[in-house]
C-alpha cells in the first residue's frame, strides 16, 4: 500500500523533472551551448523581423478600428523591444564565445521569448474583439502563421520553442475553441493538430542537431587524438632517442626549408658538419654504456654552446654515431661563422669525467655557405661534409670553411673517380717498393710495397691521391686485392727471408669481406703468411675498433704479422694498442724530421721504450740523413726505413740491391 501510495508523488517529480529538461538550458554540454548561440545568431534576427513585419501589419490593419495605445503605441513598444535584440544578435552573428557566455545568452533569450511571446499573444487577442470579420481573420492569420515562423527560428533552442509555442497556442486553441463560431473552432482545432506536428518536428530536429554536435564532438576528440599520437610520432621519428637532439631525418627537413628561404632571399644559410675525434677509442675502452653518456653530454654542450650565439642562430642535431650537424643562419661574416666552429670545438676539447678519472676528445667541422651558385641543399650538405672530410686528415680538431679551393678539389677528385671507376686496374695501378732495415745488422728485411697509378688520361697519381677517393667512392676493395696479389707474385722472386710490408684501409679491416677476402688472396699466393707484414693505421681502426680488432686476430691466427702504421699521428691511446694483437710500432716520420730537438727526440725515445715494455718491435719511418741514424741507433731502435736507405724502386731493381748488401751494411754503420 506505501507504493501505491508513493505512485502519484514519483509521477509528478518525474514529470516535475521532464518539463525542467525541457524548458532548461543544459550547462553540462558546453559545446552544444556554443553551437546553440551559432545557430540562432544567424535565426534571431529573422524571428525579429518576421515578428515586426507581420506586427506592423496587423497594427496598420487595426489603426482605424482600435484604439491608438492598444493599435499602434503597444505594438510599436514591442517592436522596438524586438528590433534592439535583433540588432544584438545580429552583431554577435561572427562572435567566437565561451560556453558560458552562450549559456547566459541562451538563458536571457528563453526568458526574452517568453517574454515577447506572452506580450504579442496578449495583444493580438486584445485587437480581435476591435475588428470586422476581415480584421478578426488577420489576427487569426497572424498568430497562426508567425508563431509558426518564430517556433521554426528557434528550434535549436528547445526551451525556447516550447514556450512559445505553448504561451501562444494555449490561450489561442482556448480562446477560439471556446468563444469562437464555427469557423474559428475549426481553426483552433487544426492549431492542435499543427502544435502537435511542430512538436514533434521540434523534438526530432533537436534531438538529431545535439547528436551531430556529439558527433561532431567526437570526432574533433578522435581527430585531435589522431593529432596528438601523429604530432607524438613525428617527434619520435625526429628524435635522436640517446641525445634528445633532432636526428638526421629531422636535420634534412629543416634543411631542405631553410634552403628555399635562402633560395627566397630571406636568409644567409650556413651548414655545418661536426666529426669526434677520440670518441671511438673512449667507446672502445670504457664500453658502450659510457660511450653513450659522453655522447649524450656533448650533445648536451653543443646544444647549450649554441643558444650563446650573438652574430648567428645555430641548431645542432645528431646525424648518426658521433657525427652532429648544424644549420646557421645569418652568419654575419665568415670570422662570425668560424667563431661558431672555434666555440663548439673549445666545448668538446673539455674534459669528461668517467668514473674516478677524465677523458679528452677534440673534434673537427667542416662548414659550408649558400651561394647562387649551389642549387640543392644536397650540395650544400656534401660541400660541408668534404669540408669536414679535408679537417680531418689536415687540420684536425679545428674548423674548415667550404672554398674555392676545396671545390677545384672535388672536381679534380670527380675526374679521378670517373677514370678509376673505367680502369683496367691489372695494367695501370703499379707498384714501388722501399726496404725496412734491422738497424742492429744493417740487414734488409724487407720492403714496403707502394702503390702508384699511371692512368692514360691523367698520367701518374699519387696514392695520397687516389686512395682517398677510391676510399670514399667504395672501390678501394678491388684496388687492395688487385695490389696485394701483384705484390704477392713480386715475393716469389725474393729470397725467402725477405718480407713484404703491406698497407691496408679502413674497408679491408672493418668490413665483413675485406678480412675474407684477404686470406683468400694469401692462401691462393702460396706464400708462408708469416713473411707478410700488413700495416693498419690507428685512424683506419678508429672507424670500428672492434671489427678491427676481429680482423686483426683473424689475419694474426693465419700466421701474418701485423704493424701499427704513423703511430703518434692519430689516437694514441695505450689502452688501445694493448688491446691489439700488434707485433710492430711504426713511428710516423714526423718525429724523426725534428729528431735533434729534445723534446722530439724524448718522444722517440719513450715510443721505443714503450715497445721494448709490450715486447713489440719498433720501425722508424723517414730516416734520410747519417745523424738520425746514429741518434736512433742510440735509442735502440729496431728497424727504420727512409731515403738514407733506398728511395721507393721498381721491382726489378729489388734483386741488384739486395745483391749489393755491403754498401747497406756500411750506411747502417
Amino acid at each position: 500500500m506505501a507504493g501505491m501510495n508513493n505512485l502519484p508523488v514519483r509521477a509528478v517529480t518525474s514529470l516535475s523533472r521532464t518539463l525542467g529538461t525541457l524548458f532548461s538550458v543544459s550547462t553540462n554540454d558546453p559545446e552544444l551551448a556554443v553551437a546553440q548561440f551559432r545557430a540562432l545568431s544567424r535565426q534571431v534576427p529573422l524571428l525579429y523581423f518576421l515578428l515586426i513585419v507581420s506586427s506592423v501589419a496587423v497594427s496598420y490593419t487595426f489603426s482605424h478600428l482600435a484604439p491608438l495605445w492598444l493599435s499602434v503605441w503597444l505594438p510599436g513598444t514591442l517592436c522596438l523591444i524586438a528590433g534592439v535584440r535583433g540588432i544584438h544578435w545580429w552583431r554577435n552573428r561572427h562572435q567566437n564565445v565561451t560556453p558560458e557566455f552562450a549559456v547566459a545568452q541562451l538563458r536571457r533569450t528563453t526568458k526574452m521569448a517568453a517574454f515577447l511571446a506572452i506580450g504579442f499573444m496578449s495583444w493580438g487577442l486584445s485587437l480581435h474583439p476591435y475588428g470586422d470579420a476581415h480584421a478578426q481573420g488577420h489576427v487569426i492569420f497572424y498568430m497562426g502563421i508567425t508563431v509558426v515562423g518564430c517556433i521554426f527560428c528557434l528550434m535549436h533552442l528547445r526551451s525556447a520553442a516550447i514556450l512559445v509555442t505553448l504561451i501562444v497556442n494555449v490561450p489561442f486553441i482556448l480562446f477560439f475553441g471556446l468563444w469562437g463560431d464555427q469557423t474559428e473552432k475549426a481553426i483552433a482545432v487544426n492549431i492542435v493538430l499543427v502544435s502537435a506536428a511542430i512538436l514533434t518536428i521540434l523534438m526530432t530536429h533537436y534531438r538529431d542537431f545535439a547528436d551531430l554536435v556529439r558527433s561532431r564532438r567526437d570526432l574533433m576528440t578522435k581527430q585531435a587524438e589522431t593529432q596528438a599520437l601523429s604530432d607524438e610520432n613525428f617527434r619520435i621519428a625526429n628524435l635522436d632517442a640517446l641525445t634528445e637532439l633532432p636526428n638526421r631525418r629531422r636535420f634534412f627537413h629543416d634543411l631542405e626549408k631553410a634552403f628555399a628561404e635562402a633560395q627566397a632571399g630571406r636568409l644567409a644559410l650556413s651548414v655545418g658538419v661536426l666529426d669526434l675525434d677520440g670518441f671511438k677509442p673512449i667507446n672502445d675502452t670504457y664500453g658502450h654504456a659510457t660511450g653513450d653518456r659522453v655522447l649524450s653530454e656533448t650533445a648536451r654542450r653543443l646544444e647549450k654552446a649554441c643558444l650563446g650565439f650573438i652574430d648567428a642562430k645555430a641548431d645542432i642535431y645528431r646525424l648518426g654515431g658521433d657525427e652532429f650537424g648544424l644549420i646557421v643562419r645569418d652568419a654575419a661574416s665568415d670570422e662570425a661563422l668560424s667563431e661558431v666552429g672555434r666555440h663548439l670545438t673549445d666545448v668538446v676539447r673539455l674534459p669528461f669525467t668517467i668514473g674516478s678519472t677524465h677523458a679528452h676528445m677534440a673534434s673537427s667541422i667542416g662548414m659550408a655557405t649558400w651561394c647562387e651558385t649551389i642549387q640543392s641543399a644536397e650540395i650544400l650538405f656534401e660541400n660541408a661534409d668534404y669540408a669536414l672530410y679535408y679537417a680531418k686528415r689536415n687540420l684536425r680538431g679545428q674548423t674548415v670553411l667550404f672554398s674555392d679551393k676545396h671545390a677545384a678539389e672535388i672536381r679534380t677528385q670527380t675526374q679521378i673517380e670517373r677514370h678509376l671507376l673505367s680502369a683496367d686496374l691489372e695494367q695501370e695501378l703499379i707498384q714501388l717498393f722501399q726496404p725496412i732495415v734491422d738497424l742492429k745488422s744493417g740487414r734488409v728485411l724487407s720492403f714496403e710495397a707502394l702503390a702508384r697509378w699511371y692512368s692514360p688520361q691523367l698520367g701518374l697519381v699519387a696514392p695520397d691521391v687516389f686512395i682517398p677517393v677510391a676510399e670514399r667512392a667504395g672501390l678501394i676493395g678491388g684496388v687492395t686485392r688487385v695490389l696485394l696479389e701483384k705484390a704477392l707474385r713480386e715475393m716469389r722472386n725474393w729470397p725467402e727471408d725477405i718480407g713484404l710490408s703491406f698497407n691496408l684501409s679502413a674497408h679491408d679491416i672493418c668490413a665483413a669481406e675485406g678480412v675474407v677476402r684477404l686470406v683468400a688472396i694469401v692462401n691462393a699466393s702460396g706464400i708462408d703468411p708469416r713473411r707478410i707484414d700488413f700495416e693498419i693505421t690507428e685512424t683506419a681502426m678508429a672507424h670500428d675498433f672492434v671489427k678491427a680488432r676481429q680482423s686483426m686476430q683473424m689475419l694474426k691466427t693465419l700466421g701474418c704479422h701485423l704493424s701499427l702504421d704513423d703511430f703518434g699521428t692519430g689516437y694514441s691511446s695505450l689502452s688501445y694498442v694493448h688491446r691489439l694483437p700488434l707485433d710492430r710500432i711504426k713511428v710516423d716520420r714526423s718525429f724523426v724530421t725534428d729528431i735533434e730537438n729534445d723534446c722530439a727526440s724524448k718522444v722517440v725515445r719513450s715510443m721505443t721504450g714503450l715497445c721494448s715494455d709490450m715486447g713489440l718491435k719498433s720501425i722508424i719511418e723517414g730516416v734520410e740523413t747519417p745523424e738520425q741514424l746514429e741518434r736512433l741507433r742510440e735509442m735502440a731502435c729496431d728497424m727504420a726505413q727512409g731515403y738514407l736507405f733506398a728511395k721507393p724502386m721498381h721491382p726489378s731493381m729489388i734483386a741488384g740491391y739486395l745483391a749489393d748488401t755491403n754498401r747497406i751494411k756500411v750506411q747502417a754503420q
